[in-house]
């Protein structure tokens, strides 16, 4: 299971629809995460730039997409960005094997 950063920013028509009728935006959320063996964390909304965030966990790559897919064709959102997230170990583990992995790449040719 990989973890991963949901940010989005709702349309106007919905946030309308918000305002007018009230609901459960993070029971809805989780309908859209769940059926693709996902588990929703944490979900907030936002200030700023993004109406939201959540902290998702799911089982591979592959079903991040397809949560994301549901929720991007449900007319709900202007935009939807996933990011990867790595636990601390599994980045020290990636710091590790690039310091270890033989390789010819430079950031200048020479």
């Amino acid at each position: 299971m990989g973890y991963y950063l949901l940010q989005w920013k709702y349309k106007d028509a919905q946030v309308k629809r918000m305002i007018s009728k009230p609901h459960n935006r993070q029971a809805m959320a989780a309908k859209a995460i769940e059926p693709f063996g996902g588990k929703l964390h944490s979900f907030f909304f936002a200030f700023g730039p993004v109406d939201g965030v959540a902290i998702v966990e799911y089982p591979d790559n592959e079903s991040a997409a397809a949560g994301a897919m549901l929720i991007a064709g449900a007319d709900v959102v202007e935009s939807l960005s996933t990011t990867v997230l790595l636990t601390s170990a599994e980045a020290e583990q990636a710091m590790r094997r690039a310091g270890t992995t033989r390789h010819s790449y430079s950031a200048m040719p020479e």
